[in-house]
């Protein structure tokens, strides 16, 4: 039996107006209760008044850190907000690719209900952007991050990303992302890869989100070395070793 949703979405410099009507409108696929929680991680001014006004919206709850604390730290922040026992992880620079995103999640726990974590993969727009400095990052996501299903599930916890996951509100008590790791990248490995060693059933779906935020190269490349500084530290410090796909 499904139990509610509450989806939850930080923000950074990211107006979020259109990915949460998108998500309100599919709210009645999901057989339970849903909410959506946005935390806003100290976005400039003009974000912060642009999106304060989703506040008023039924079933939207809209809060603002003081201090900006980083993808981990507010992940964890936003699971300690949740009113429900399941969690819908997006990022705040997805777009949902059709009408069908919430219902088929609904139907996959349906399926699987010894299942406790759903990934739903990423996609990217199939024509290259415009902008000559976005092209590297949409290249990078079309090559590396857009993987069917079946690819990914050769190696369940080393494939997680948490940018569009369905999973048990008790898995983020339990196991909350490594506040440790600073900048970009890699606390997802660290979560999966706890997954699996506690034998926590991880399925991988096609029911992608759109990347929407491509960055330019310079930032893209910035935040590459940041994410190999710490997948190094998450073998370092915690001797994991990644799983052969």
């Amino acid at each position: 039996m499904h139990s509610g949703l509450s989806i939850l979405i930080p923000v950074f410099n990211r107006e979020v107006a259109a990915l949460v009507s998108a998500l309100r409108a599919q709210a009645a696929d999901w057989p339970g209760p849903v909410e959506i929680v946005l935390l806003d991680d100290k976005s400039t001014d003009e974000y912060r008044l642009k999106n304060r006004a989703l506040a008023s919206l039924p079933g939207v709850r809209y809060a603002e850190l003081p201090a900006n604390v980083g993808r981990a730290a507010i992940r964890n922040q936003l699971a300690g907000r949740a009113g429900h026992e399941w969690l819908l992880l997006l990022d705040n620079d997805s777009q949902l690719p059709d009408t069908q995103f919430l219902a088929r999640y609904a139907r996959a726990v349906h399926t699987w209900p010894a299942t406790g974590c759903f990934i739903g993969g990423t996609t990217y727009e199939a024509t290259p952007p415009a902008d000559p400095a976005l092209r590297l990052r949409w290249h990078y996501g079309r090559a590396r991050e857009m993987r069917p299903a079946a690819a990914r599930q050769r190696d369940p916890g080393g494939q997680l990303a948490i940018n569009n996951a369905v999973l048990k509100s008790t898995l983020l008590q339990q196991f909350p992302l490594d506040e440790r790791l600073s900048g970009y990248g890699h606390e997802d490995t660290r979560f999966g890869l706890e997954l699996v060693r506690a034998g926590i059933i991880v399925q991988h779906l096609n029911n992608p989100v759109l990347h929407d935020g491509l960055e330019p190269a310079a930032v893209f490349l910035e935040k590459s070395q940041q994410a190999v500084r710490n997948l190094a530290q998450v073998l370092r410090t915690e001797g994991l070793g990644l799983i052969p796909g």
